[in-house]
């Protein structure tokens, strides 16, 4: 009953969250050029992290606090946690502010020689040219999320029913922007906005893997596993 449940939710989270974003973006409330698109994620996102924070806060900690393990040790391990996630984010800022650079770097030196209109419209194709190893990396990268979203519903299913229909809502609401990205890049390298639709959605299926996975883990992992 609890791995069918795993398998539903992570099905709903990982590939409704694809078809989500991509309605919005179909009507036109995300995805727009200009700073409506950017006040929409953002809205969207905080959305996101406030039910991740409300279900840290108000269904994992207090889960963690009625088990075995000490308040010393729940803190430490909360506080590495934000230190690596924080930790995390801003390599992932400095990397995507280094390929920029390095972008800009390329983009000047090809263009010298050239005269102001011939520079001008070969930037202009450049800017636009697809790139296509780019989707692979968009799918790798959002397949190895969507799969430690699976692990995460999966834990979260095995403590309590409950808290995993939650956890599996605050997995929704966080990749919908998450999801709008890649349909905006992936619509760039792909034939049409449908191919890149089921590439992305394809790329959702992962969380059911991982829901798989781990309900495996922690059932062969019980007695290691002190929230369980």
């Amino acid at each position: 009953m609890t791995l069918i449940a795993i398998l539903m939710a992570t099905l709903a989270a990982g590939i409704g969250s694809v078809w989500l974003a991509a309605a919005l973006m179909g009507l036109g409330v995300l995805g727009r050029p200009g700073p409506q698109r950017g006040l929409g994620a953002q809205h969207l996102l905080s959305l996101a992290a406030g039910a991740l924070l409300a279900t840290a806060f108000m269904h994992l900690l207090p889960e963690a606090f009625e088990s075995q393990a000490g308040a010393k040790a729940l803190f430490a391990t909360l506080l590495v946690g934000l230190v690596f996630f924080f930790l995390l984010d801003k390599a992932e800022l400095w990397h995507h502010g280094h390929e920029h650079h390095h972008d800009d770097a390329g983009h000047a030196s090809h263009d010298h020689g050239h005269d102001h209109a011939d520079a001008h419209h070969h930037h202009g194709d450049h800017g636009h040219a697809p790139r296509p190893g780019g989707s692979w990396a968009v799918l790798t990268g959002d397949s190895v999320h969507c799969f430690g979203d699976g692990i995460l519903i999966a834990s979260a299913f095995v403590a309590d029913l409950r808290l995993g229909l939650v956890a599996a809502l605050a997995v929704l609401a966080h990749e919908v922007p998450h999801h709008i990205g890649d349909l905006v890049v992936l619509r760039q390298t792909s034939a049409n906005r449908h191919v890149a639709l089921v590439k992305v959605s394809l790329g959702g299926v992962v969380t059911a893997l991982g829901g798989i996975t781990g309900w495996w883990l922690v059932d062969q992992l019980q007695d290691w596993l002190p929230y369980f």
